[in-house]
């Protein structure tokens, strides 16, 4: 008996799946709907996994969108092009006494890092964390890396 209940619990729960699906997939090819099938019935480990063989394969990483706002032009005169010139570079001179304080904040600095890229910055010091910025932004870098614990050097 409970066989059977089981069953009609899998195809009412198969055919409200499939009548969202409808809804929410209408232009997608045959093969795309059975990848999605297919990655639906993963485990959020398998998905994980999934995720970064992709990233390995295609070469590509998952990044945070980041959002950015126009700054407002203003009439300054000649002060805008002395400005926009400022540039900075930050320096690693030593990673501290807890470098995975200094780890982690090289990874908020620049995202693209790996934590093989950050951890290698902090031991072959000195190193270049940015280079040619804004010096608003050179200085915010350099702020978080000297809170982790970081020797920082700007040029």
């Amino acid at each position: 008996m409970t066989d059977k209940k089981e069953v009609r619990k899998e195809s009412t729960s198969a055919k409200v799946m499939a009548d969202e699906d409808k809804k929410e997939a209408k232009d997608v090819s045959k093969n795309v709907a059975k990848l999605v099938d297919e990655i639906a019935k993963l485990k959020v480990l398998e998905l994980s996994e999934l995720v970064n063989a992709l990233q390995d394969k295609l070469g590509i990483t998952a990044m945070a969108p980041i959002a950015t706002a126009a700054a407002p032009a203003e009439e300054t005169g000649g002060s805008e092009e002395a400005t926009a010139s400022a540039t900075a570079t930050v320096v690693l001179t030593a990673g501290g006494d807890n470098k995975i304080a200094v780890i982690k904040a090289l990874r908020v600095i620049n995202q693209n890092w790996g934590l093989k890229e950050a951890k290698d910055m902090t031991e072959q010091v000195p190193t270049e964390v940015l280079k040619d910025v804004k010096t608003e932004e050179a200085k915010e870098a350099a702020e978080k890396l000297k809170l982790a614990g970081a020797s920082v050097e700007l040029k």
